[in-house]
Order: structure tokens, then sequence, then C-alpha cells
């Protein structure tokens, strides 16, 4: 199958160079762009941030300053007789609270679903507070 092409189609410029002076013949990947900065150099996105212009003993001071403000904060808490089993402990428990309130939350969908009500109108039913 044979496909024409119109004139206008042929008037077109070519991104290859024609002749033997590839100056003259070479053209611009948007020759007809009214735009100035379209054919200007490739600018990378990625831009250089102030943490990247720090020196290496610069970013060396600030994590040693880190350290020893989260060692004064720990021997802080450690006055205050914070103990790590005791937040151990704690963090279990908490996760132990979220598992049951998941499952809590899963059993009222479904019993809305079965009941074709919200749980919403079930937290009233079951006398639950909405923040529970």
């Amino acid at each position: 199958m044979a496909t024409v092409q119109s004139d206008e189609t042929n008037k077109c410029a070519a991104s290859t160079p024609e002749g033997k002076d590839p100056k003259k013949g070479a053209l611009k990947r948007t020759p007809f762009s009214r735009f100035k900065k379209v054919n200007s150099s490739f600018k990378s996105p990625v831009q250089v941030t102030d943490r990247a212009k720090v020196s290496m003993e610069e970013e060396v001071e600030e994590l040693k300053k880190r350290r020893d403000q989260l060692e004064a904060e720990m021997a802080q808490l450690d006055a205050e007789g914070c103990r790590v089993e005791e937040l151990e402990h704690h963090i279990d428990l908490l996760h132990e609270y979220n598992d049951i309130k998941d499952i809590g939350q899963m059993l009222l969908g479904r019993i809305a679903a079965l009941r074709g009500t919200t749980t919403r109108d079930l937290y009233s039913h079951f006398g639950l507070e909405l923040d529970d």
C-alpha cells in the first residue's frame, strides 16, 4: 500500500543535513518553535541542596552535637525513672490493644453489614463512644 505525501509534508525541513556543509543543512529538533528556551541545553531536575554544600567536617560536628543531645535526653529519662524494659513492655501492650481494637472494628463492620445499618448506629446501640 503506497502512501502519498502532500506538498506541505515535503516542504518540512528534515532533521538531517542536506548537502556537503553540515552547518548549513543541520536543523534543530524544533526549528519552528516560538519559545527561545526550547533548544537550550539540558538541565537536571536534581537540585543541589545546602546540605550537599556542607563540608565533611561540618557534618561530623553536626552529628556529634546531635549525639550529645540524644545522650542528654536519655540521661534525663533515666533520672525520671524510665527504664528500657518498661518502655518495651508498654509498647507491647499498645500493640496488643491495637490488635484487639482492629478485631472489634471488623466485627462491628460485619454486624452492620448483616443488619443493613452503619457502624455509627451500632456504636450507640452497644453504648460505645465514637472516640472508642
